[in-house]
């Protein structure tokens, strides 16, 4: 399983990077940054080199946890998908790139796409001394996601919520039709979030895509407001994430919504453990998202090896039905 931890060789990329930068200046910037996004605006707001940097240090550990935890689900799925190309689009720094490297050794090509750039040449300088991500390519022209090849893995995270309500619907498309295998899109763990999740769930599937994670149907969402899907990673934080946010604890929790869609529909589907379950003397209660749709499961502890099982069942995790 891949690490909710930036990769060695990722930190010591970034580390270099921080050599000789005032980590004042770039807590301000990292600050202004946090607040335009917080406040709707989007990757914009990155119009140099410090400000790609802080972006990155702020928020790349979290987003490669919640692209890692995405990741995993999928390999847990499908153990025997092993993709050799990569889009990634709306890359920013490169985070999905460095996720899927380390969850996938058949990728061999990797092409990202973002329309920012200071936060590409970051990218680019970044992966430089990796052994497959050396040779990513980028581009950031508008018309990039149309005119690319299509790639086995398709990634957005982070990428939706930025483009209007009316392009949502258009931008879905035309990453589905890039998509050669399997397609993934991380949103913050939000209400909002979910949503715009599942409105690209609800169009792709009537498209003919097929979910392979979390949800273990191709039905309608069974949640109902103010009830929304979404998972926790946690992650610790580095040295430098700590000064830049002024944190106090050394790890943090992203919350994610997310979903993977690919081409053939699998051959079966897990219940997916969708809050953390509560862990009694007497019985684990845990909700889980099932074929028939949202249910509790209690397993006693009278069924000795069910039951040690159940207490190690974690918000997210894939179980066998048990009800």
């Amino acid at each position: 399983m891949t690490s909710p931890s930036l990769p060695a060789a990722l930190r010591a990329a970034l580390d270099a990077k921080l050599e000789g930068l005032s980590r004042q200046d770039a807590a301000g910037r990292a600050a202004l940054i946090s607040k335009t996004y917080r406040d709707g605006g989007s990757s914009i707001a990155i119009k140099s080199e410090i400000d790609a940097l802080a972006y990155a240090l702020v928020r790349m550990p979290a987003t490669y946890a919640a692209i890692a935890a995405c990741l995993n689900a999928l390999v847990e799925e499908r153990p025997d998908f092993a993709p050799k190309t990569l889009l990634d689009v709306g890359a920013g720094p490169g985070t999905a790139s460095w996720a899927a490297a380390e969850a996938f050794a058949s990728l061999e090509n990797f092409m990202l796409l973002d329309i920012n750039p200071a936060l590409q040449k970051l990218a680019l300088e970044l992966g430089r001394d990796h052994p497959r991500l050396g040779a990513m390519t980028c581009r950031r022209d508008p018309d990039a996601l149309d005119d690319v090849d299509a790639a086995d893995l398709v990634i957005a995270s982070y990428l939706i919520g930025e483009v209007s309500d009316a392009e949502r619907s258009g931008l879905a498309e035309r990453l589905w039709t890039k998509t050669r295998e399997v397609l993934l899109v991380v949103e913050p763990g939000t209400p909002a979030g979910y949503e715009r999740i599942i409105a690209l769930r609800r169009d792709l599937i009537a498209r003919g895509a097929h979910v392979a994670v979390p949800c273990p149907h191709d039905l309608p969402c069974p949640l109902q407001p103010p009830d929304w899907c979404h998972f926790a990673q946690r992650l610790p934080r580095l040295r430098a994430h700590i000064q830049l946010k002024g944190a106090e604890l050394p790890f943090e929790d992203e919350k994610f919504s997310y979903v993977v869609l690919m081409r053939e529909a699998p051959a079966k589907r897990a219940a997916r453990v969708l809050a953390p379950p509560d862990v009694g003397k007497v019985e684990v209660a845990a909700k889980l998202c099932t074929a028939g749709g949202v249910a509790i499961a209690k397993i006693a502890r009278r069924d000795k090896a069910a039951y040690a099982t159940a207490r190690r069942w974690r918000w997210g995790d894939a179980v066998a039905e048990w009800i």
